[in-house]
């Protein structure tokens, strides 16, 4: 069974930074593209960042020049570089990646997410 896990979430203070992380359990998946969602409560689901498997970038209009979105193929494994957090962008955050599954071919995959809080 095929798993995205999320890490490095936590508790950080205003203008702080974290890195998240999100790898794929086993061999059986490898990644191609993945990107980085966002829900925090009362509000919609919202894209932050996402990443091809040509290393195409694109970002949220909110996080543009303080978060960063990577990949490492080598890992199976995709990351987010977070910094000066605001309070505001408290929220679970989660990732999707599409990939080749080596017994059912293309398929998607999301992680169930880790909790960021930003708080003083």
């Amino acid at each position: 069974q095929v798993q995205l896990v999320e890490s490095g979430g936590g508790l950080v203070q205003p203008g702080g930074t974290l890195r998240l992380s999100c790898a794929a359990s086993g061999n059986v998946f490898t990644i191609k593209t993945m990107g980085w969602y966002r829900q925090a409560p009362g509000k919609q689901r919202e894209l932050v960042a996402h990443i091809t498997s040509d290393n195409e970038t694109q970002y949220g209009d909110s996080v543009k020049g303080r978060f960063t979105i990577s990949r490492d193929s080598a890992k199976n494994a995709g990351y987010l570089q977070m910094n000066r957090l605001d309070p505001e962008e408290t929220a679970v955050y989660c990732c999707n990646a599409v990939g080749r599954n080596s017994e059912l071919g293309m398929t998607g995959e999301w992680g169930e997410g880790t909790q960021v809080t930003v708080s003083s």
